[in-house]
């Protein structure tokens, strides 16, 4: 898998956030996007997502050397922020299936194993409304890290978590690096002390 940002550069109002970001993403390469709060780092990750578009420049994403769709590309990306939304109508187990019927497992996992993996089995049946804010974002990072999904984007990935739950995180996320393209946006560098690329947001002012 491979991503392609050429020239990329976002605006609001005549103010530019960010211009002329160049950089080509690969499996196998974790990128830190890194800035202070307000720069842009969830600007750029929403653009990669696809949920935004970028005011000038182009965006590409290619899996084995096919380019893929715009329109088609949701379909292998999973996005983990803070302000992502879960289901709260529905309880842990109802949610999870319905999930992953959209979204594949990878390593022959089940529901089940999610569950355990995620520390959440005391939860399964507990509606998602009522869960702590450090349980919706364990949920959430677990969705993103055990999914066959080849594009995993993490914006602030322990935000809420506790420190038991952080040590959780920085054990599972090595389960992920060598599998997809892993992108982490955060000013907190113990979040993405294991990438090799960086994008500073400051350079690109």
């Amino acid at each position: 898998m491979q991503i392609i940002l050429e020239e990329l550069s976002k605006k609001y109002n005549r103010d530019w956030i960010f211009r002329g970001i160049n950089k080509s993403i690969e499996t196998g390469s974790p990128l830190a996007i890194t800035g202070p709060n307000g720069s842009g780092k969830s600007t750029l990750m929403l653009i990669i997502s696809g949920w935004t578009i970028p005011s000038s420049g182009m965006i590409s994403y290619y899996k084995n050397d096919s380019k893929i769709r715009d329109d088609e590309i949701y379909r292998d990306i999973d996005f983990v922020a803070p302000y992502t939304e879960l289901i709260e109508e529905l309880t842990l187990e109802e949610f999870l299936n319905f999930h992953f019927k959209f979204k594949s497992l990878q390593f022959e996992l089940t529901v089940e194993d999610i569950i355990q993996k995620a520390n959440l089995d005391k939860e399964r049946r507990k509606y998602i409304r009522n869960f702590s804010s450090g349980m919706k974002q364990r949920l959430k990072l677990a969705l993103g890290f055990y999914s066959s999904c080849p594009v995993l984007l993490l914006d602030e990935p322990t935000t809420n978590l506790d420190n038991y739950n952080k040590k959780w995180y920085f054990e599972e996320i090595k389960t992920v690096f060598e599998n997809k393209i892993l992108i982490i946006a955060s000013n907190q560098p113990e979040e993405y002390n294991f990438a090799v690329d960086f994008i500073k947001i400051k350079d690109y002012k």
